[in-house]
């Protein structure tokens, strides 16, 4: 294994593997391991039990009930078409080789050709990694979901999510983890801050900007319609996170162990943290409140979460509810944005955050596992890490901003204003969430 720094602990090997996964493909010694295949089997359910229904019901239960059933239409209908498309190219422009050209694109493996049941990635079957990747991919654009509901049309929600896909997320994945320069700078990125959390929330702040706000933003209250299902999604996704974190370790050992440990201390450190400084400003904790801290401890952890101690966890949860917390304040009250669901300032603010604070709790020093590669120290590695997240921003936000546009140049993108008044259920569906008399939207 290239450029990986031995250390003491017996999963530090685990975070090369993720930086650096070639070398585990072209291993010829390699040998399928029946429990760590196991275990990534296990995550893939976890990581698409995030989505569907996790995520769905997270941000059903936000919405409002004139909209509920249009996000878990989006939510779905993401998965099946990133679906479809990671197995016609994205897995081979993400993890493929790119020959002279593999520093920003992978190439070949469309299909799945080459992928038989004896062909393996590191210990466990490629098809196997592939289909665990696949659950990230669908995870990504499904965040963005959040930024545009009760405003945007269906048509738009699936041009934008597949040429989104291709043309953001598929680069940042192959910079990151399949070879390309990211990974040549020695980018740590466990388990996607700056190919899932960064992107999701870059790209959710162009469509906010882009889109315009909701009709009545910001003066008209809009709360969720459904506490209670927005809580059950919460709750799926902390435990989906265990397989988003811990199955990043691709084994099942040690390194995985560890990675959960430090997800979960940052999920209850995240809630605490928000819950706290929100029962200080306004007298009484909210039940919103303590489940989006949660997910702002999971979103900035999770670059860190397999390099870093589950003290380094709690820490990293605590500083990402009461950065969060402040940067959902900024954006919709100072600078009145809506981004509707906060994905920029929970999962943007968040993977940023966690993408930087690594190079910190990463450190021996701090109780974490080291740095993968040589020479690199906690400043360097800072460095480093800078320049990942400034690319993953510019890029992200540049290639939204085109999209967006080359959308609206051939089709609308926001729908009109009576659609929007009578809710997206009726008018983009033909169908209500909830039948019932005299009900009020």
């Amino acid at each position: 294994m290239k450029n990986v720094k031995t250390t003491t602990h017996g999963f530090a090997l685990v975070g090369a593997m993720l930086l650096f996964p070639f070398s585990a493909l072209a291993s010829e010694e390699a040998v399928m391991n029946g429990a760590d295949t196991a275990w990534i089997l296990t995550s893939i359910a976890l990581v698409l039990f995030m989505t569907l229904p996790g995520l769905s019901l997270f941000y059903g239960g936000l919405a409002r009930s004139k909209n509920v059933l249009s996000v878990l239409m989006h939510c779905f209908a993401i998965a099946c078409l990133i679906s479809i498309l990671w197995l016609v190219y994205g897995y081979g422009m993400a993890f493929g080789d790119g020959g002279a050209f593999n520093s920003i694109i992978g190439g070949g493996k469309y299909f799945l050709a080459g992928i038989g049941t004896e062909s393996l990635s590191g210990s466990i079957p490629e098809g196997v990694f592939s289909m665990f990747q696949l659950t990230f991919a669908i995870i990504t654009p499904a965040l963005i979901a959040g930024a545009w509901v009760e405003r945007i049309r269906f048509s738009a929600v699936l041009l934008f999510s597949g040429l989104w896909f291709t043309l953001v997320y598929l680069p940042l994945c192959h910079w990151v983890w399949g070879g390309g320069w990211m990974a040549e700078q020695g980018v740590m990125d466990f388990a996607g801050g700056i190919v899932v959390h960064i992107s999701a929330g870059v790209a959710s702040l162009v469509i906010a900007l882009v889109l315009g706000p909701r009709r009545g933003f910001p003066t008209s209250l809009m709360p969720p319609h459904n506490m209670t299902m927005a809580f059950s999604g919460a709750a799926m996704l902390w435990v989906g996170w265990f397989g988003f974190n811990g199955g990043s370790a691709l084994a099942a050992g040690g390194g995985a162990g560890f990675a959960i440990m430090a997800t979960h201390m940052a999920a209850a450190a995240g809630s605490l943290g928000w819950m706290t400084i929100e029962w200080i400003r306004h007298g009484k904790p909210s039940v919103l409140g303590i489940i989006t801290g949660m997910v702002a401890g999971l979103g900035t952890v999770t670059p860190a979460s397999g390099f870093i101690s589950p003290l380094g966890g709690a820490v990293i949860g605590l500083i990402a509810g009461i950065t969060c917390y402040w940067a959902v304040i900024i954006i919709k009250q100072k600078l009145k944005i809506d981004d509707s669901l906060d994905v920029f300032p929970v999962h943007g603010v968040g993977g940023i955050l966690g993408t930087l604070l690594t190079a910190i709790f990463a450190s021996p020093a701090m109780g974490g596992l080291g740095y993968a590669s040589e020479g690199m120290n906690m400043v360097s590695q800072l460095g480093v890490q800078f320049l990942g997240v400034a690319g993953a921003v510019i890029w992200t936000a540049m290639m939204t901003w085109i999209i967006l546009r080359a959308i609206g140049m051939v089709s609308e993108l926001r729908v009109s204003e009576n659609d929007e008044t009578e809710g997206l259920d009726v008018t983009c569906h033909n169908e209500r969430g909830y039948i019932m008399e005299n009900s009020q939207y």
